[in-house]
């Protein structure tokens, strides 16, 4: 059995390691630019509790299902290839600056209860005693312990080290590729490859640089009403993002959108005006209509191969993972999976 894999990215090298762990040798990925996509982009917070969002029930779910797969998934991965990927688990604080926003994080833990996942308020000095360059004037907020991170760069760099056999084919029709099994997973640009309605939606992100790092753990803040999100690396890199904004496929990076993080930003950790600015990107998250991936059979796909499609992961491409190469190797190899994807399928949109 050959399998054709369109996109060189975190869900389409994803899926070919798990296929390769399952025994499948003969996988190529088609990609003119592998390992470039919004992965690049991406800084890699792998939060079920913390990105759950009200009426998202079912993406929840999956989310939390990858989330108990990716301690298994790093250990797999750093076994196979000697690398690593940044996976840590200190857990999220919640960060709130103003009145207002101490209500808004209220009912996010509220909502977090609610769904069963572990979630603990606390107090501006509480924060303060596990983060002490948290500023003054932050009022509370909660700590989320199962919401860890990864470094999409490094996991990046340890899956375009497999075994795998990669062609710089830019793939325009589907029908033009011979394989046995064609997986989809090239982000945006499997909209006028399957039909299906994902678009791209633009955010911009920051990565600035100190000796050493100011938080140990992923800070999510609101600050005055804008939300900003602060990811700490082990050689004191920070990243800082990230906008959402529906611009096409607009890569620009903006005085405006670098300021929109900035500000929240130092506003939460003072210390910030104080590091390097050392990159500033755009990329372009996979939306769909309803913000959840699209898994599994592609319905009309060309005649003579079996084609399945994981696109569309918004912005929980890195968390969700684990999960989805799980089930496109199970849909592979065994033609079923375990995994409840009914409300993920393409059929919902075609």
């Amino acid at each position: 059995m050959t399998v054709g894999i369109v996109g060189g990215g975190v869900i389409g090298l994803a899926v070919a390691f798990e296929l390769l762990e399952r025994g499948e040798r003969d996988v190529t990925v088609y990609d003119p630019d592998p390992t470039r996509g919004a992965g690049l982009v991406a800084a890699g917070m792998l939060a079920p509790t913390a990105e759950a969002v009200f009426g998202e029930e079912a993406l929840q779910a999956l989310m939390l299902e990858s989330m108990r797969r990716w301690p298994g998934f790093a250990a797999r991965l750093r076994e196979r290839t000697g690398r690593p990927i940044g996976y840590r688990t200190e857990g999220t604080l919640l960060v709130a600056l103003t009145a207002d926003d101490q209500a808004e994080i209220d009912r996010l833990v509220g909502y977090y209860r609610r769904a069963g996942t572990p979630i603990e308020p606390l107090t501006g000095r509480q924060l303060r005693e596990r983060e002490p360059l948290l500023s003054p004037r932050v009022r509370g907020g909660a700590f989320a312990p199962g919401d860890h991170q990864a470094d999409p760069r490094l996991l990046l760099s340890a899956l375009r080290g497999l075994p795998l056999r990669f062609t710089s084919q830019k793939v325009d029709e589907l029908s033009t590729l011979r394989d046995d099994v064609i997986i989809v997973a090239n982000g945006v640009g499997s909209a006028p490859l399957t039909g299906l309605p994902v678009r791209p939606v633009k955010g911009q992100l920051l990565r600035l640089r100190g000796a050493e790092p100011l938080v140990r753990h992923v800070i999510r803040g609101v600050a005055a009403g804008r939300h900003v999100y602060l990811v700490p690396r082990a050689d004191g890199e920070l990243v800082v993002g990230a906008t959402e904004e529906e611009r096409g496929a607009d890569t620009t990076v903006t005085a405006g959108g670098v300021l929109d993080l900035l500000r929240p930003a130092a506003d939460l950790l003072p210390g910030v005006a104080e590091l390097a600015l050392a990159e500033t990107l755009a990329g372009l998250r996979p939306g769909t209509p309803d913000n959840a991936p699209v898994l599994g059979p592609l319905p009309g796909g060309p005649p003579g191969a079996r084609t399945l499609v994981a696109t569309g992961h918004y912005r929980h491409g890195v968390l969700l993972a684990p999960v989805t190469a799980a089930v496109i190797a199970d849909l592979v190899v065994d033609g079923a999976t375990s995994v409840d994807i009914d409300a993920f399928g393409a059929r919902r949109f075609t």
